[in-house]
């Protein structure tokens, strides 16, 4: 079985007597929410696709991260090997299932799938070490930062094409939140990254309610 991303949706192609043939992951009895993960990775491996921004050598790189996971739970819900093709660069690989001794208890995460603490977490539970407590400190203080840049770089640059133009200085937002959407998206469940996502997501809302009180927009 092999599993790939067509036209934004994931599909699961097998070969039989009748040739190859591809079928929705709804209409396998797949573990709860892999269906839907599936898909929603595919509109987002999609979407990266069709952008050409900054960011895209991350969002590629969480693209692929991604991927892997789902098909190391596919692979652990099918009970056999699942090639993997990369929508990012074309590869194909073959994850295979999980051996016995790495099956998660009740409490833990599948294969491959990142538990809310993120993967690092999983890891060591893998291990037998305790998870490592969350960041807060750390991690909200990288939030704020990313927060002020990306605040004031949204709002002055929105001012300075408004000068000009206030349809341009919409459609600069439009374009630079569709660019960086995609990766903020994926970014949301890895370790670190997140709290980047958190502070650009805060940023551009504050910059926007800047803009609105300076009725730029």
């Amino acid at each position: 079985m092999e599993l790939r991303v067509q036209d934004g949706r994931a599909v699961l192609a097998g070969s039989g007597d009748a040739g190859e043939h591809e079928v929705d992951p709804h209409t396998l009895p797949l573990g709860a929410g892999l269906a839907e993960a599936l898909h929603e990775w595919a509109k987002v491996a999609d979407a990266v696709s069709r952008t050409d921004s900054p960011s895209e050598g991350v969002a590629e790189a969480l693209v692929t991260r991604r991927g892997r996971q789902l098909a190391g739970r596919l692979a652990a819900d099918m009970g056999s090997p699942v090639r993997y093709t990369d929508p990012v660069t074309g590869d194909v690989v073959t994850v295979d299932v999980p051996a016995a001794e790495d099956e998660p208890r009740p409490d833990e995460s599948r294969p491959g799938e990142a538990r809310p603490d993120g993967p690092d977490d999983a890891d060591a539970a893998e291990a037998g070490q305790a998870p490592e407590p969350t960041p807060w400190g750390t991690g909200l203080t990288v939030s704020l930062i990313t927060a002020a840049v990306v605040t004031f770089t949204v709002f002055t640059l929105s001012v300075g094409l408004g000068e000009t133009s206030q349809w341009l200085a919409l459609l600069a937002n439009v374009l630079v939140v569709g660019g960086i959407s995609p990766s903020v998206w994926l970014a949301r469940r890895v370790p670190v990254w997140r709290w980047v996502a958190y502070g650009v997501v805060a940023g551009v809302l504050a910059a926007w309610l800047s803009l609105l009180l300076n009725g730029l927009l």
